[in-house]
């Protein structure tokens, strides 16, 4: 493929956000260049691991359910337009140990929102999923109509589908610099220099390599995530995805699909990750699979069996995991979108389609206000006591 020297746009980072917006410009006519230091999809990003939850139930600003809505239709566009399953709507089961974690927020949004959600005691918990063993004191929110996504399939369709829409893509190829001066922004990598009057930079973990052209306040950190053989009661087709917070931390977690065993990964914590690090295989830590096995004996015994894979994967996280959509602060022709924190992948469509918004008409339909950089010229307020389980 002839990559040229001179674009509309041009997006370094071309994972989860950066294709999604790759696909959306070109489907406008929109000239697009993505650049990226990988082949997407790949597994040197936030995106691999086969499975990414999809949810609609957030408590807080009302952005995020009204998000992750118009994201969910988004992936089932694609879908249509793909030929290709990306989407399961397998229900999640929220469990949490009501001593230190409440639904209630939650419960009170989906209500004003029209999202179905179904409380739950601890008795109707194990009636409607045996293979849980949930102590009285748990409750959960059941959201039938969310489920998981094949997280890799949707970033090789949206590659797919940008460069049908004649978006070029020059994979492997690292940034090595970015400027920008009046209408135009250069991108210098070691093949050389792109040219564009616009610039999306969506850069994941790797947002550390683009300072000093611009620093976020981002810190990446290493997770992981287990397959473990399960008993029946936990496959595909009769239970759900699901998070759990309890005593032990925040976990997630997804169904034996295909007989690849119950996955599960832990939220909080995390070993801090900076580019050039060497990033630690599974099972460096005697906690990568300690954690994840001592919550499934605890709750889930069917799915504590031996440990059939474990893979790792980044997170990025702002110091409140809220979100960056924002303009360069001195270059107005430039977009950040970064600091996902865990649960931005099933919003990516969405994120996609607000970042060719703003690239092509300066505007947005979706309240992208929580997520601007301006939120951390202050300090931050009190946090609050408790798990938080939101961002998951």
């Amino acid at each position: 493929m002839a990559v040229h020297r001179n674009y509309d746009v041009i997006i370094v980072g071309a994972g989860s956000m950066g294709m999604s917006a790759g696909y959306q410009l070109a489907r406008r006519g929109v000239t697009t260049l993505l650049i990226d230091s990988f082949d997407p999809p790949h597994t040197q990003g936030s995106h691999h691991g086969e499975s990414r939850l999809i949810r609609h139930a957030y408590s807080g600003d009302p952005a995020y359910i009204d998000l992750a809505l118009r994201a969910d239709a988004l992936w089932k566009e694609a879908e249509e337009h793909s030929g290709t399953e990306l989407l399961v709507r397998s229900g999640v089961l929220n469990l949490a140990d009501s001593s230190v974690y409440s639904f209630s927020g939650r419960l009170a949004e989906a209500e004003k929102r029209k999202v179905r959600v179904e409380p739950l005691d601890a008795a109707e918990i194990r009636y409607r999923w045996p293979g849980l063993s949930i102590p009285d004191r748990f409750e959960a929110m059941y959201e039938p109509d969310a489920g998981y996504l094949y997280s890799e399939k949707c970033i090789g369709v949206y590659r797919q589908l940008a460069l049908a829409h004649g978006a070029e893509l020059l994979p492997n190829t690292a940034v090595q610099n970015v400027t920008a001066r009046g209408g135009s922004v250069t991108v210098h990598t070691r093949n050389g220099d792109y040219h564009a009057a616009a610039a999306i930079l969506s850069a994941g973990a790797w947002f550390g390599t683009l300072s000093p052209f611009i620093t976020l306040p981002i810190k990446a950190v290493r997770k992981v995530v287990g397959w473990f053989q399960s008993t029946p009661d936990f496959n595909a087709g009769s239970f759900p995805g699901f998070t759990l917070g309890a005593g032990e931390g925040g976990y997630y977690g997804f169904p034996s699909i295909g007989g690849a065993g119950l996955k599960i990964g832990r939220h909080d914590t995390g070993l801090e990750w900076k580019p050039g690090d060497p990033l630690l295989p599974f099972g460096s830590e005697e906690s990568d699979e300690g954690d994840l096995r001592r919550v499934l004996e605890a709750y889930m015994p069917g799915a504590a069996g031996r440990l059939l894979k474990g893979a790792v994967c980044k997170y990025e996280h702002t110091p409140d995991e809220d979100f960056i959509i924002d303009r360069h602060p001195v270059h107005a022709n430039v977009l950040l979108a970064g600091g996902f924190s865990g649960h931005g992948f099933k919003f990516s469509s969405a994120v996609g389609e607000i970042l060719a918004d703003l690239a092509t008409t300066g505007r947005t339909g979706q309240n992208i206000r929580p997520f601007s950089l301006a939120r951390f010229d202050t300090p931050p307020g009190q946090a609050q006591a408790g798990l938080t389980l939101e961002g998951i």
